[in-house]
């Protein structure tokens, strides 16, 4: 069984992403005494006291232009409630019933489905006079609740327990071999994440415009390609942290850098008329810091003139600017116009094979004796270093040790050698390597001796 699907709606800033980040039991959605914090459906699953169901967090419900950013978001907000099983309207008990609350009342009552009524921020019973004013919008009895605070938890349990659907326990024994490849697409503001993201589900699921630093969430999506199961996180735009004054946008920044800590590929989204600006090189030593496999891709492709001639130079630059990840997929699409799609994701699929790649003990030594005897490792205080073999110590990303003497003392441009090594003789393109080593201790060493 699919599990149900709980939207959260109500006017702005009335406490929804509070609601949404208590019942997920972590702070997913950003948050703030401005309204507006929320634009895109935002989703999550919940384990509640036994009641399992996914939960969409939406944009506060206010009347617009439906070509205006507000009205777009508007609309986000219906499509969520249309495909909801059951609805959370959330009013603001201490602000009682505004006029624009019975208009949006009467919209989820058309939704014609199960629809439970929270009176938010009635902490200490400061809003109960607010919360019976709810009872003149015709959706039964409001819960009076503290979405901070957590009073009325209960109550809501109880009232959900009423309408949703009770878990198979078959459902929660999932295939892990059927488990979601979770990839987020990261890039400055405005470089068409979102839009990219629409096409590859076919759907305007995410709120788009022309308007720079509309996502401020991470979103989490689940797609499938080619049979394969995909989590798709999009994420607010990367500036530099200079340019970041507004607090918002802190959080969203620090809200991508989590989502790109639980990818297994991260796909960095360049605007392809104006690439690698100094902020797209510091997006990218963040990822190879974290580990994550790499696929780079250029959107807006439709818009440049000489395409076979700009590739072959971005190609080029990849490669002089970021030697850390050399051999990274460079990928040219057009989110727009769909274009390129299929490539990004073989590329995605197969930077995830390399990222995964393991290397037998036996064939990292053959190669190192190769390499030290093409090359050898200099000498510390009239000693040569010695590496006497290494091995892999994990995968994702990989992650080798040297075992050896002296190695404390052993140059960074010959550990540059080393991992160009590995990553040319292993097939390692566009993955972080991570290289270890080790110092043997002297046996004859009298603070070692037992």
């Amino acid at each position: 069984m699919d599990m149900p699907t709980v939207a959260i709606v109500g006017r702005p800033n009335v406490g929804k992403s509070t609601l949404f980040n208590r019942l997920v039991g972590k702070k997913l959605a950003l948050v703030d005494d401005r309204p507006g914090v929320t634009r895109d459906r935002r989703e999550g699953d919940v384990n509640f006291g036994g009641l399992v169901f996914r939960i969409i967090d939406t944009a506060g419900l206010e009347q617009a232009d439906a070509d205006s950013l507000l009205g777009r978001m508007r609309a986000q907000t219906e499509a969520a409630i249309l495909e909801a099983d059951v609805v959370l309207f959330v009013i603001d008990a201490r602000a009682g019933i505004l006029p624009a609350d019975q208009p949006f009342a009467e919209l989820v009552r058309r939704a014609g489905c199960p629809v439970i009524l929270i009176a938010n921020k009635a902490e200490s019973g400061a809003g109960l006079s607010g919360a019976y004013e709810a009872f003149s919008l015709g959706l039964g009895d409001p819960i009076p609740f503290s979405a901070e605070h957590g009073e009325g938890i209960g109550e809501l349990h109880d009232a959900l327990s009423e309408v949703l659907p009770q878990p198979d326990e078959d459902d929660e024994d999932e295939d892990p071999s059927d488990r979601s490849l979770k990839v987020a697409i990261v890039g400055r503001p405005n470089a068409g994440k979102s839009t990219l993201i629409n096409r590859m589900l076919g759907e305007e699921r995410l709120l788009v415009g022309p308007e720079a630093g509309i996502t401020r969430d991470s979103i989490s999506l689940d797609w499938e390609w080619r049979g394969r199961r995909i989590k798709l996180h999009d994420t607010a735009g990367m500036r530099r942290k200079a340019r970041i004054d507004d607090k918002l946008e802190k959080l969203a920044v620090s809200d991508g850098l989590r989502a790109v800590r639980f990818a297994e590929v991260v796909v960095v989204l360049l605007d392809a008329t104006i690439p690698f600006e100094k902020q797209d090189l510091t997006i990218v030593d963040l990822i190879e810091s974290e580990g994550r496999a790499l696929v780079i891709g250029l959107n807006k492709w439709d818009l440049v003139a000489d395409q076979n001639g700009l590739l072959k130079k971005l190609r080029e630059d990849c490669t002089r600017l970021l030697p850390q990840v050399r051999g990274v997929p460079v990928v040219p699409l057009s989110g727009l116009a769909g274009e390129g799609i299929d490539k990004l994701m073989q590329a995605v699929v197969g930077a995830e094979t390399v990222w995964n790649t393991r290397v037998s003990t036996s064939r990292i030594n053959d190669w190192l004796s190769e390499a030290t005897q093409r090359n050898p490792p200099p000498a510390v205080s009239g000693r040569r270093i010695k590496i006497r073999y290494a091995t892999q110590v994990k995968a994702r990303p990989p992650h080798f040790a040297l075992f050896g003497n002296q190695l404390d003392g052993l140059p960074k441009s010959y550990t540059r050698y080393l991992v160009n090594g590995l990553r040319e003789a292993f097939v390692l393109p566009g993955v972080p390597i991570r290289l270890s080593l080790r110092t043997s201790k002297n046996p004859f060493d009298k603070e070692n001796k037992g």
